[in-house]
């Protein structure tokens, strides 16, 4: 059996077909249309493409921004606008003429991680995704975690400080208002009255500010991290996203998680991706 993964992102649509010894045999990146019917006919085209490059049948997964109401059907939580509150399963199904599975990209970074990247071999894995946004994944033996609501995993949109940023989500204190992208360049320019991209920024920390900017940001890290680490206990973390490349989390980044670990034996991996940016792609085909 082949597999189809589309990874639906703001800015690009990318498409990858695996053989039965899950190796890619075709991959495919177009720009993503922000018009809810461009995008059905851009998933459908890609589909239809890869499928004849398959010499058997095929299933198709695909990782979509937001989620799916089990109570509605249609898609919520998307940073995508125009898929909110539409049926894109079922429409997908409809035009492609057979069932397909979908996922959040936190879901498909994590069962791409599990399976083939840097948390293969453990049983219990979190995925996180920090990056514009701040989401997560959990993979059981092999398996998506969606919970009974399908927001399982979701740390982004727990609290660490009451009464604290305002979210988009209606509530304040959420973890991504402080430690997604944007958060942080926010809080970078309330520190220095600078408007600098968050690469710039971590190129050089030795002023007062830049250290006061760093010790929040690792704070608001360890504490977040160390609530899912305490409900969920992992036997492994996975960082990924655009705030995955930033090597102090690594070192004191999981050092201070450590230390708000309610156990005497603090230890939980937390590793950097293997998979980059194809992550997505590539645990949507194994949906």
């Amino acid at each position: 059996m082949f597999k189809i993964g589309i990874d639906l992102g703001g800015t690009k649509t990318e498409a990858v077909l695996l053989d039965e010894d899950l190796e890619i045999v075709e991959r495919k990146r177009v720009p993503t249309v922000q018009d809810y019917k461009k995008i059905i006919e851009t998933v459908s085209s890609l589909v239809n493409d890869l499928k004849s490059k398959a010499s058997g049948k095929t299933t198709v997964g695909v990782c979509a921004p937001g989620v799916t109401s089990q109570k509605t059907g249609l898609i919520k939580n998307s940073n995508t606008q125009c898929l909110i509150g539409m049926p894109l399963q079922k429409d997908l199904e409809i035009v492609l003429g057979q069932k397909i599975s979908m996922e959040n990209d936190a879901n498909c970074f994590a069962m791409a991680e599990a399976q083939l990247g840097a948390a293969k071999n453990y049983d219990v894995v979190f995925g996180v995704i920090m990056g514009t946004g701040v989401g997560g994944g959990i993979v059981i033996n092999g398996k998506i975690h969606g919970g009974r609501s399908n927001i399982a995993g979701e740390w982004g949109h727990h609290i660490i400080r009451p009464h604290g940023n305002k979210c988009y989500c209606g509530k304040s204190g959420c973890v991504e208002t402080y430690i997604s992208g944007p958060a942080l360049e926010r809080r970078w320019k309330e520190l220095t009255g600078k408007s600098q991209p968050l690469p710039t920024i971590i190129e050089n920390l030795s002023n007062i500010k830049a250290k006061e900017w760093k010790k929040e940001f690792l704070e608001n890290f360890a504490i977040g991290l160390a609530n899912v680490i305490n409900i969920l206990d992992p036997d492994v973390v996975v960082l990924g996203g655009g705030l995955s490349n930033i090597p102090f989390l690594y070192d004191e980044g999981k050092s201070l998680v450590y230390k708000n670990i309610f156990s005497d034996l603090a230890d939980t991996p937390i590793l950097k991706n293997n998979l980059g940016d194809s992550a997505g792609v590539i645990g949507a085909s194994l949906l």
